[in-house]
């Protein structure tokens, strides 16, 4: 995989020094727009997305369905769901999903990641992986409730969209967006998208009949910078096991906020008590050795 440029842009976590996206004046939280209802399940967003990132080629598998492959990959970060849906009425539906990273504004990976670094959030709202501060731990695959990181066994990484963070930091819009023949793809700023998305909306309900039509945004995760106009909305597990209700494992969240901060202090407390014991009492001394009492004859004496 190539190296991306290295640029700067302001982080809201991370660890500082040369990070993709500089140069930039966007400094809003940005979005993007993902319209299901005017997709057609051409694949170029995929293709292009393989072709920006300098991918090494994966081999596609039949899986009785127009989907390229099951799931995404560690080189494979963007993938249209094809879902076939039945109705109670008999009615059906071919519902398509570009399945990719969310970007959370609050991110599973993020809470879940012990090696400081590996995982950054931009001030712009993308969620970054820095791979050459991975430990391969592979927390950050169980904290997504999206199920998007994957796991390279031969490198020891986690590979995930970058929501094309070089691109953007230059002013471009994703690669993905750039190649979308239907206008099913938009990127802008989280507001922008929102007033777009809410507009599609009420003209789909009142023109198309969908009145479960609506946007997906969870805000149980603090909303996301990838966004979805759904046909239903009331039921977004029928686009692939899309989560209606998103959320962190509550272990992931108890371990970074409470555990590993009252570890950190105690560890402190107790090198700071090293330190006291050593300067009150000074350094630890040789003590000698007890006398070695000699018997007579080579038999022990016994008191009577």
């Amino acid at each position: 995989m190539s190296d991306r440029k290295t640029l700067q842009v302001q982080k809201i976590s991370g660890h500082p020094g040369p990070v993709p996206g500089a140069g930039t004046q966007r400094q809003e939280v940005l979005c993007k727009l993902i319209d299901t209802t005017t997709c057609i399940g051409c694949k170029a967003c995929e293709v292009a997305c393989v072709e920006w990132n300098d991918m090494p080629f994966q081999p596609t598998m039949f899986d009785n369905t127009y989907q390229t492959m099951p799931d995404t990959n560690w080189n494979y970060w963007n993938l249209i769901k094809f879902n076939e849906v039945s109705s109670d009425d008999g009615s059906f539906q071919w519902l398509m999903r570009k399945h990719q990273c969310m970007h959370c504004a609050d991110p599973g990976c993020l809470a879940a990641c012990p090696a400081d670094g590996a995982i950054v959030q931009y001030s712009n709202g993308i969620v970054d992986f820095e791979q050459a501060n991975c430990i391969g731990c592979q927390f950050c695959v169980s904290g997504c409730p999206f199920n998007v990181p994957k796991f390279n066994p031969s490198t020891k990484r986690v590979y995930k969209c970058t929501l094309c963070s070089d691109r953007v930091g230059q002013g471009l819009e994703p690669a993905c967006i750039k190649s979308c023949p239907t206008g099913c793809l938009h990127f802008g700023t989280k507001e922008d998208m929102l007033q777009l998305a809410n507009k599609r909306v009420v003209q789909l309900q009142q023109h198309a009949g969908l009145k479960d039509a609506g946007v997906y945004d969870p805000q149980t995760i603090g909303g996301t910078s990838v966004v979805y106009i759904l046909h239903d909305s009331t039921n977004p597990e029928k686009y692939g096991g899309l989560p209606k209700n998103p959320r962190i494992p509550l272990s992931f969240t108890l371990w970074k906020n409470w555990f590993k901060p009252v570890g950190l202090i105690a560890s402190v407390m107790a090198f700071a008590g090293v330190i006291l014991h050593y300067v009150t009492e000074g350094p630890r001394r040789v003590q000698p050795q007890p006398p070695v009492r000699e018997i007579d004859g080579g038999e022990a004496r016994k008191d009577n």
